[in-house]
């Protein structure tokens, strides 16, 4: 089964390598709903806890690919998959 992933807006090539890989990917920003069902989502970073601390609303994989490439995105999903399922 193909992993279902958000993607921030602002991240289109990670975006486009992810759907390359078989992933069906959806817009973070875009569609809530959509996204609150996928398996992870994939953050860009630049607006992560700006005082040091975050609140989890589900528990969702979270990926900050703030730094990586799309493949180091992409390996990140998979290791981490492997871990929940």
């Amino acid at each position: 089964m193909n992993q279902r992933v958000a993607v921030e807006q602002g991240l289109s090539q990670v975006s486009q390598y992810l759907r390359q890989q078989g992933c069906d990917v959806v817009d973070l920003s875009a569609d809530q709903m959509a996204a609150a069902e996928c398996d992870c989502c994939v953050i860009s970073g630049e607006d992560k806890d700006m005082m040091g601390m975050q609140d989890t609303q589900s528990d969702q994989v979270v990926i900050n690919a703030e730094g990586m490439t799309a493949e180091d995105v992409y390996q990140a999903i998979q290791r981490r998959m492997n871990r929940t399922q």
